[in-house]
């Protein structure tokens, strides 16, 4: 399935595009979606670690299946004070 995935901050910089889509299987994670960006944009694979990824506008765990035609996201971890 296709997927679509918006990047926000350093990795929208990192990656030179606010929007990537990928190729993922069918019942793929989070996990699995990192994991692939990762190959195909290695510059952002240091970062990939602590991304936060969400999916229809909700922050997802690793095991979060991503369904087909889903909204994907992607922040770096944020910290405020």
């Amino acid at each position: 399935m296709k997927i679509k995935i918006l990047l926000f901050a350093n990795l929208k910089d990192r990656a030179g595009t606010r929007e990537v889509e990928l190729d993922l299987p069918a019942r793929a994670t989070a996990a699995d979606l990192k994991a692939r960006l990762a190959e195909v944009y290695p510059a952002l694979k240091p970062m990939l670690i602590t991304a936060i990824v969400a999916v229809n506008q909700v922050f997802a765990a690793s095991d979060t299946l991503i369904p087909e035609g889903a909204e994907i996201a992607l922040f770096p971890p944020v910290s405020g004070g």
